[in-house]
């Protein structure tokens, strides 16, 4: 985590909420995919938030899993390690610019700050979910570790009718539209007026 003061009141709040979305069997399974998708050359993280703050922080660790779900063509060129902190901030924005080209959605997306600082690592969490997700959707070759890691989003199910078909739909009248058999309004008082109860 940065280094900085203790927070007090509000911020405390919104940092305590925000906190108790993190799931630690979510990152077990998140450090298995990775070490799984990049090679145990990446290590494995000390157990706990700040362990898996720590392991993904400088943005490397990131920056290699997406490049692992490519073939040819890696949308990262450049892995460099570094201990400045700019230099890392920018690497994560690279991994996070190359998820969303891979296909990650906007609002599944964390902001640099989010694992840089530690302030919402479930965002974090949420991200590599959608990216893993995605991999496994695409059924490319390009995923490794267990498929049942991650669900498969939906795919689009086309279906194209013929003309005839389509003709043969206008012909069909809605239940809303009056055939719904034997239902009339029959009984029923006019507006304004007082509702007959017969005994």
């Amino acid at each position: 985590m940065a280094n900085k003061g203790p927070s007090y009141g509000l911020s405390r709040e919104v940092q305590s909420k925000i906190d108790k979305k993190y799931d630690p069997e979510l990152e077990e399974r998140l450090n298995e995919w990775i070490i799984a998708q990049c090679g145990s050359g990446v290590g494995r993280p000390e157990e706990g938030k700040t362990g898996f703050q720590n392991w993904l922080k400088d943005g490397c660790i990131l920056s290699a899993l997406i490049n692992s779900l490519y073939e040819d063509n890696k949308p990262i060129k450049k892995l460099q390690p570094s201990g400045m902190a700019f230099k890392q901030m920018e690497q994560i924005s690279q991994f996070l610019h190359a998820a969303e080209k891979y296909g990650v959605t906007k609002t599944d997306m964390f902001q640099t700050v989010d694992l840089w600082e530690g302030k919402d690592l479930a965002a974090v969490q949420r991200t590599l979910m959608a990216l893993g997700s995605l991999a496994v959707t695409r059924d490319d070759g390009h995923y490794r570790g267990d498929p049942s890691w991650f669900h498969k989003k939906s795919q689009e199910n086309r279906r194209d009718f013929s003309e005839e078909q389509l003709s043969g739909g206008k012909n069909v009248i809605g239940l809303q539209m009056g055939t719904n058999k034997g239902a009339s309004q029959a009984g029923m008082t006019g507006y304004g007026q007082q509702r007959q109860i017969l005994k």
